[in-house]
This record gives structure tokens, C-alpha cells and sequence, in this order.
């Protein structure tokens, strides 16, 4: 009878921890984002595919919520920190904003959107500033 109830215990318990499981891309552990497609849109021109090489976009993009920060190693050198400035899950998509200056005295500052599906870990990051906008797909990881 006690070995009954143990494992009614033990599979009540398992069954009360499921929902209550993190989703992976809830904001709760660091995530790793690599793009799989770039565009760049420029006005009277429209949008093209181009490579991270070829805007000095990062490949890989760290997320450290506990530091409220997203980093990256540029291709072109260097790792590049930006700050997290607001942080909201809208529709199963977790959205992250910022904005950056660029390089200084350099008029290319960008304001950032990143949205993460918090299913699937797909992404969409979109950056626009002066006359240019950027559009990067790809897709997140925990680490």
C-alpha cells in the first residue's frame, strides 16, 4: 500500500511540475542568436540581400538578460555592447528595443527591435536610422 501511494505521490508531483516549466525563450536564461538572411533597404532603391561581412553586422548575437544587454563580435573586429532599454512579450514574442550612436562622429545611429518566438526561437532583428534600414532573420539557442 505504500508503495502505491509513493507512486501516486510521485507521478502527482511530476505531472504538477510540467506547467509550471520555463519556456526556453522566455527571458529567464542567455540565448544565443545567429542570422541566417540580411537585407538592407535603402529609400528609391528598395531592399537587397547582403552579408554580415559586407555591413559589418555580427553573425552571432549574445543576450544576457541578467545584464540587460545584447553583445556581439563584429566581423570587421571587435565586440560591439548594447543595452537592453526595453524588455515586453507581446503575442508568444518576446521583444527587445534599444539604440545605438555608432561610431563616433559618425552619423549612424540606429534604433533596434529584436523579436524572439518564444516557441520556436525564430528571430527578426530590424535596426533603421538615416536613410537606411536593416532587416536580419535567423534563429536563437539557449547557452
Amino acid at each position: 500500500m505504500k508503495k502505491k501511494m509513493l507512486n501516486v505521490l510521485i507521478l502527482a508531483s511530476g505531472c504538477l511540475t510540467l506547467p509550471v516549466s520555463a519556456a526556453p525563450f522566455d527571458g529567464a536564461q542567455p540565448l544565443i542568436c545567429a542570422s541566417t538572411e540580411i537585407l538592407e533597404c535603402i529609400p528609391g532603391d528598395g531592399c537587397s540581400r547582403v552579408t554580415a561581412e559586407s555591413i559589418d553586422a555580427p553573425q552571432f548575437i549574445r543576450i544576457d538578460f541578467a545584464a540587460n544587454a545584447l553583445s556581439a563580435e563584429r566581423v570587421g573586429g571587435g565586440t560591439k555592447v548594447s543595452q537592453i532599454e526595453r524588455s515586453e512579450t507581446v503575442d508568444g514574442k518576446l521583444m527587445l528595443q534599444g539604440a545605438e550612436d555608432g561610431v563616433e562622429g559618425v552619423r549612424d545611429g540606429l534604433g533596434w527591435t529584436l523579436a524572439i518566438g518564444q516557441e520556436t526561437g525564430k528571430m527578426s532583428l530590424t535596426a533603421s536610422g538615416d536613410e537606411v534600414g536593416f532587416v536580419i532573420f535567423g534563429a536563437c539557442t539557449a547557452i
